[in-house]
């Protein structure tokens, strides 16, 4: 998976374990822990970019990476 997230440029912005431009999945799989609708919440935001959650930068829209992309690279975040 980890080879899909820096396919997608992921990793030029977010780290396993640290904070880059963007948060660290290790951070985001813990804010999200135990919320159901997070996959979808979070594929939704990584397909149309946004900011605010994290702080002011925001995150470019991945309109180009595939839906089961996405899908498969949010889930592998929320595992970690």
């Amino acid at each position: 998976m980890t080879a899909l997230s820096q396919k997608s440029a992921c990793m030029s912005c977010h780290g396993l374990d640290k904070k880059i431009v963007g948060p660290a999945y290790k951070d985001v799989a813990a804010k999200y822990k135990g919320d159901k609708g997070a996959a979808a919440k979070l594929a939704a935001k990584v397909k149309a970019g946004g900011k605010g959650v994290w702080g002011e930068i925001p995150m470019p829209p991945n309109a180009a990476v595939k839906d089961e992309d996405i899908k498969s690279l949010v889930d592998w975040i929320l595992t970690r």
